[in-house]
């Protein structure tokens, strides 16, 4: 195992460190970074800390919008916005910016892209990523990129630069869910032409020297989805900030109260299942459902609420503090991941973390997460919105289950998924890139 210095004041000042314990220099790029819009983000937030906490200098390049990086006393995360044009920015998305806006041959690129009904911006900030890079070689020992797999990419090793890149899961799976649910001809050739970048994300992964991922499931579909060999992809488990989301006796539990994360409402996240699953509920006993995320106004979810009459039983919080959240997850008797594909799943470690029993479907690599059926969770088939209602009922009945369901849940995430170990791990392929890398410029 690779050591790591948690800080250079440490080493004595007789002693010269070795090459394996030497803080190392991270460019961290992320086209999206906030944490509030998805898991990237909070990956970013929180291994980025992790890592200036373990003594390495990490600096997060980011477009928008943008990441949040946390305050590491002594070692302090470095923030460098990226701006793009923003084309899909609340409360305008799909804006046309006014000349005086350009700046570049990037931004026409950006722009042609979003009239042709795809989504640019892997591309765009990859290749302004490249380019800003292209005069800081010696500033950094490795970039490290959170799957933006876009072709500017693919310029960083001819730059010098050692390279890995984390991809969470191939977009493909989404792109394949979403096209599947799709009634119209009109909607699959929209969703064909927006999911377009997944054919340069698929080239770009093929030719990258070291791949990270957070899951054995994950780790499945780069192979089948994105060519990638299976000997060039590591999995590095990611988890719960375990100091933040903990049990706490000052948060009132509130009876019948469920909740659930959905960072984009989008089939994959299965959040129409859970509102059925509601509604069945509700005819037996009380039972009210936090959704974490925003709805599309017009979308199946906010349809179905309407039709099954749940208007009042379905509250949406988006935009809250870190404080807010654990809160809310400590008062919710049950939580609940629905999804019919994760690559890993944050808010069931977060959930867990929190003493808070779960729920959890078994998609994608969910059950790497939440454990084995009736010891740390209950699992139930994706996309099944009766044994999501069998599940949640016999959790709400059952104050002794959730009690041991809930400690299960706490001590396996405390064992296996911190962003402690993950930093650590990560470090790992870090140093193994600068030395591969060195090698190959050696032959």
């Amino acid at each position: 195992m690779i050591r790591e210095t948690v800080a250079a004041a440490q080493t004595p000042a007789t002693a010269v460190p070795s090459a394996a314990d030497r803080p190392l220099r991270i460019a961290l790029l992320a086209y999206r970074g906030d944490p509030f819009c998805g898991g990237q983000g909070v990956y970013v937030r929180h291994l980025s800390r992790e890592l200036a906490r373990l003594g390495h200098h990490v600096e997060v390049i980011t477009g928008p919008p943008y990441a949040v990086v946390d305050d590491v006393p002594g070692n302090p995360v470095k923030l460098t916005k990226l701006p793009s044009l923003d084309l899909y920015r609340e409360p305008d998305p799909f804006r046309m910016p006014a000349l005086r806006e350009y700046r570049d041959w990037i931004d026409v690129l950006e722009v042609g892209g979003m009239l042709a009904a795809g989504f640019p911006e892997p591309l765009t900030f990859s290749l302004r990523a490249a380019r800003h890079l292209r005069g800081r070689r010696d500033e950094f020992d490795v970039v490290h990129d959170n799957q933006t797999l876009g072709y500017g990419q693919l310029a960083l090793p001819r730059m010098g630069f050692p390279l890995v890149t984390t991809i969470h899961h191939p977009i493909t799976v989404d792109r394949g869910l979403e096209l599947a649910e799709a009634t119209t001809l009109r909607r699959k050739i929209t969703l064909r032409r927006w999911y377009g970048f997944t054919t340069m994300q698929k080239r770009v992964s093929a030719r990258l020297p070291e791949v990270v991922t957070v899951s054995g499931s994950s780790k499945a579909e780069i192979v089948e989805h994105l060519g990638v060999s299976p000997s060039r992809v590591k999995v590095i488990h990611v988890g719960a900030d375990t100091e933040l989301f903990s049990p706490s006796d000052a948060v009132a539990k509130v009876p019948g109260r469920i909740v659930t994360t959905a960072s984009a409402d989008v089939p994959l996240k299965g959040l129409i299942y859970l509102v059925e699953a509601l509604a069945k509920l509700r005819t037996e006993r009380d039972a009210e459902l936090v959704v974490v995320g925003k709805p599309r106004p017009d979308g199946p979810v906010m349809k179905a609420i309407d039709r099954l009459g749940l208007t009042g039983a379905v509250r949406f919080v988006s935009d809250l503090t870190d404080a807010e959240l654990v809160d809310l997850v400590r008062s919710a008797e049950v939580a609940c991941v629905p999804s019919l594909y994760e690559g890993f799943s944050l808010p069931a470690a977060e959930a867990m973390s929190c003493g808070t029993a779960l729920v959890a479907s078994t998609g994608g690599a969910i059950p790497e997460v939440a454990g084995p059926d009736g010891e740390t969770c209950l699992a139930v088939p994706p996309g099944d919105a009766e044994a999501l209602r069998v599940a949640l009922g016999r959790l709400l009945d059952d104050a002794d289950l959730r009690a041991r369901l809930a400690a299960a849940g706490r001590a396996r995430v405390l064992e296996h998924f911190t962003w402690r170990n993950a930093a650590a791990r990560t470090a790992e392929r870090y140093r193994a890139a600068i030395e591969a890398a060195g090698a190959k410029r050696g032959a």
